[in-house]
């Protein structure tokens, strides 16, 4: 069963490829582009038939260079939400995948493919719908119009077609991503080198570290992928979020609990953390007003009716868990 990742060296496709490992699956090619030589991290220890450039896979692809495919985890986009080169954004993000949905529903092959929560902007609502789908950047448009050339293609799809609008993910394999790298990521770095955690303060009627985000651990966005991967039935643009909305400070809090346990120290709470200088707030600053989502909370609905029944961690269980990875494997930090 040959099965194609793209992004296979970022942050949620090498996780992917990590997982059809685990489950014995090696016949693996591996697409990406490593102009950004330190990804090449998230390849060493999985197992991979063949690596390919993403320069020349899409074109291959569809003149059927690589023989009979399974299935494909498109998970290849420039994520980076300050990104404002509109011309590149399109063209990574949405021609890329407009190619390979073609090929893929010619060739016979499933798609399964990220998009992204930036999808809905300033959105108070988080359902699967246009009415709800309103992007503040150039990124979550790029993915939008990508979900809504999915929708008109789906009802004459004879193949798998399923799309997932990731939340904040965080985890092991992000340590390339630079400021696009998780909260949790951020928080275990700077408690590390400074010895708190800083967060952002009141804003848009939340207190001091109070806004909240759904935050995500890549091991059930991976688990999630597999879930579809199985079920060839399950079609469609879904949400790929915990379903629980949780305050920055729950995230502050976990990161610092995990790292203080290991040393004998036991766990505190928000208050006395905040008391001991543990966590710091800061003033919200000035550039972001105004294009901040001060909250977000993925609806499950439509996952649950495909019959997904996913049990995701929450903030502190998760957290925890990455935390411990990048104790075990400082290979995972950055530098």
């Amino acid at each position: 069963m040959r099965i194609i990742v793209t992004g296979a060296a970022g942050f949620i496709g090498s996780n992917l490829v990590r997982a059809l490992n685990a489950r014995g699956i090696d016949d693996i090619i591996a697409v990406d582009n490593l102009t950004q030589g330190d990804k090449f991290r998230n390849l060493v220890d999985l197992r991979l038939d063949d690596y390919v450039d993403k320069a020349t896979f899409y074109d291959d692809f569809a003149r059927g260079h690589y023989g009979r495919v399974e299935a494909v985890f498109h998970q290849g986009a420039c994520s980076d939400t300050m990104q404002h080169d509109g011309r590149y954004m399109l063209a990574n993000n949405y021609r890329c995948s407009r190619l390979l949905l073609d090929a893929c529903i010619a060739r016979g092959t499933r798609l399964l493919y990220a998009s992204s929560a930036a999808t809905y902007g300033g959105s108070s609502t988080f359902v699967e719908d246009p009415a709800h789908e309103h992007p503040l950047n150039v990124y979550g448009y790029s993915k939008l119009l990508f979900d809504q050339a999915v929708r008109r293609a789906l009802p004459g799809a004879t193949v798998q077609i399923a799309g997932f609008r990731y939340f904040n993910v965080y985890g092991p394999g992000e340590q390339h991503k630079g400021r696009m790298a998780s909260v949790a990521y951020h928080h275990e770095q700077q408690f590390r080198t400074d010895g708190r955690v800083r967060l952002f303060g009141a804003y848009g009627g939340y207190g001091p570290g109070e806004q909240k985000r759904d935050f995500v651990f890549v091991d059930d966005v991976a688990a999630v992928n597999l879930w579809f991967f199985d079920h060839p039935e399950a079609r469609g643009v879904f949400n790929l979020g915990s379903g629980r909305a949780q305050p920055f400070n729950d995230v502050a809090v976990a990161v610092i609990n995990s790292l203080r346990a290991p040393h004998g120290e036991a766990p505190r709470g928000l208050a006395a953390l905040v008391a001991a200088g543990l966590i710091e707030y800061i003033d919200f600053p000035a550039a972001l007003i105004g294009k901040y989502q001060c909250y977000t909370e993925a609806d499950l609905t439509r996952l649950r009716v495909a019959g997904c029944d996913h049990v995701f961690a929450p903030v502190e269980q998760g957290v925890a868990a990455y935390v411990r990875r990048l104790r075990e494997d400082p290979s995972l930090r950055s530098g």
